[in-house]
């Protein structure tokens, strides 16, 4: 259990919660383990099998604090509405946002710099823990290019110069993501990305982890009240997660690419494990389906320092702090939305 941004988020499989007078009570197996205030919290977010009393459902509804449900997993489940809430407000004030060009371009530099932020520090991690490496000089000159590109980004204000530098930047990055991969070389080559279908293992792996991170994103942005399909940084267009793909953004290199390296590169995947199919598709084998996923599982246990909170944060707790902060910053909360930079 961890309390953060005016959250608690019960992540203790088999916690009861209830409420004592006009206190938010938290057990497991009839022990008191948490007694807080009902006044000091705005959301609840109970992950895996909590159960919760009636009387205290109705207590958050009537109170205005949110009550959403997740699997162990992360997968957004359900969310407790009472009569009246804010999660319309807040919806209206997004649409607005979005709707707005110079809003959306403020968003979406925040969001393009952190992505960028976080690829170069990949790439300065490659070069500091393995020193020598094939391709260092043309990693470090990828590095100083990204630098550039933030600096160049500070002074852009039209969203599709954003866009431009965000494809810029991420040209540069993945045209040296090849070097990034130092075993099973013959086995794993990346000339660039591709997509719908990858046409080779590491896209492959690529856009299946993508597409998980995608639905945690989602239900982060579910369990605060955003609308996932409604953007800054990605517009809109019938069936796509706009907002989610924004958050995902900022989670890109640190998370998903950086799993995807550590595996090829630990030799947790062999090329053996996919499927090449005849019309040039490569799609992943059911234990390579595994493994991924029971490597990002194992990923999401992880703390780190949060650069904005200052505290420990669950490495899979992070999607739905950057869906808090933004929901704050829309609601007026916050003069700006601090997107998540990897230090």
């Amino acid at each position: 259990m961890k309390k953060l941004l005016n959250t608690l988020f019960v992540t203790k499989d088999g916690a009861y919660i209830h409420k004592e007078r006009e206190t938010v009570v938290v057990e497991v197996n009839r022990e008191k383990l948490l007694q807080l205030p009902m006044l000091a919290l705005a959301n609840i977010f109970c992950f895996g099998r909590i159960n919760v009393s009636p009387p205290f459902m109705a207590s958050c509804a009537e109170n205005g604090v949110g009550l959403a449900f997740f699997s162990q997993y992360g997968r957004f489940q359900a969310r407790v509405q009472g009569r009246q809430t804010g999660n319309v407000l807040l919806r209206k004030e997004q649409y607005r946002w979005s709707d707005s060009i110079e809003k959306s371009t403020e968003i979406a530099k925040y969001i393009v710099g952190a992505k960028i932020a976080n690829s170069r520090t990949v790439l300065q991690r490659t070069v500091r823990n393995t020193p020598g490496c094939e391709g260092w000089k043309e990693i470090e000159r990828a590095g100083h290019e990204m630098k550039k590109a933030l600096t160049n980004l500070k002074d852009t204000t039209e969203l599709e110069s954003v866009r431009g530098r965000e494809g810029e930047a991420a040209n540069t990055y993945f045209g040296i993501f090849n070097h990034l991969i130092t075993q099973q070389k013959e086995d794993f080559v990346f000339n660039g990305r591709n997509r719908r279908p990858p046409t080779d293992p590491v896209n492959a792996l690529l856009s299946f982890i993508y597409a998980v991170m995608l639905q945690d994103c989602v239900s982060a942005l579910e369990g605060v009240g955003l609308d996932p399909y409604v953007g800054f940084l990605h517009r809109d267009r019938p069936g796509r997660q706009s907002l989610a793909l924004d958050i995902l953004e900022e989670f890109r290199a640190f998370l998903g690419d950086r799993l995807v390296l550590s595996l090829i590169n630990l030799q947790q995947v062999k090329k053996g494990d996919f499927n090449f199919t005849e019309s040039g598709a490569v799609l992943l084998g059911e234990k390579t389906r595994k493994t991924l996923l029971t490597a990002y599982q194992k990923r999401k246990q992880k703390e780190l320092i949060h650069p904005v909170l200052n505290e420990k944060v669950r490495i899979g707790l992070l999607f739905h702090v950057q869906a808090l902060l933004l929901a704050r910053h829309i609601r007026g909360d916050m003069d700006y939305y601090p997107a998540f930079v990897w230090r």
